[in-house]
């Protein structure tokens, strides 16, 4: 059975731009777009390079139980124009009920614009396992044992 979200519209979000959908059948996630405030919807926002910005997405998400959203970038975005996210994957917790916004970096060398309705970013609905934490005297053995960072790339 696959988990419903409910989505609430923003007041004052253009409802006529399409929820978050899955633009192929074997898609794992559903792409999310800009719903710009109404000022902003002629001329776009500009991301100037380096400039983390929150663009808002027009709704809020009850996310079910036991799941939760990873909001990544688009692949697309980040190769052609160095647009993603500084903290990706961003986790919405079953939780959260305020509205969806998705932080964006420019990290290319020229300004980018994000228009109204543009696709900025994909959302996976994931499920979650919490853990217990225990605090023991030792750790088990492994090959890799406490090699760090690199330890099993190319020497």
């Amino acid at each position: 059975m696959r988990p419903v979200l409910r989505i609430l519209w923003e007041e004052g979000a253009d409802r006529g731009l399409p929820l978050p959908a899955y633009e192929t059948a074997g898609a794992a996630g559903a792409d999310i777009r800009a719903n710009l405030d109404t000022a902003d919807r002629g001329a776009g926002i500009v991301l100037q390079p380096m400039q983390r910005r929150i663009v808002p997405t027009g709704f809020r998400v009850e996310i079910p139980a036991g799941y939760e959203i990873q909001i990544r970038p688009r692949s697309g975005l980040a190769l052609k124009h160095g647009i993603t996210l500084p903290n990706t994957p961003g986790t919405i917790d079953s939780d959260y009920r305020g509205p969806l916004g998705v932080a964006l970096v420019n990290l290319g060398d020229a300004p980018y614009t994000i228009r109204h309705g543009d696709r900025i970013a994909q959302m996976i609905v994931a499920p979650v396992v919490q853990a217990e934490f225990q605090v023991v005297d030792s750790l088990g053995k492994t090959d890799r044992g406490v090699g760090g960072f690199g330890s099993t790339g190319r020497r």
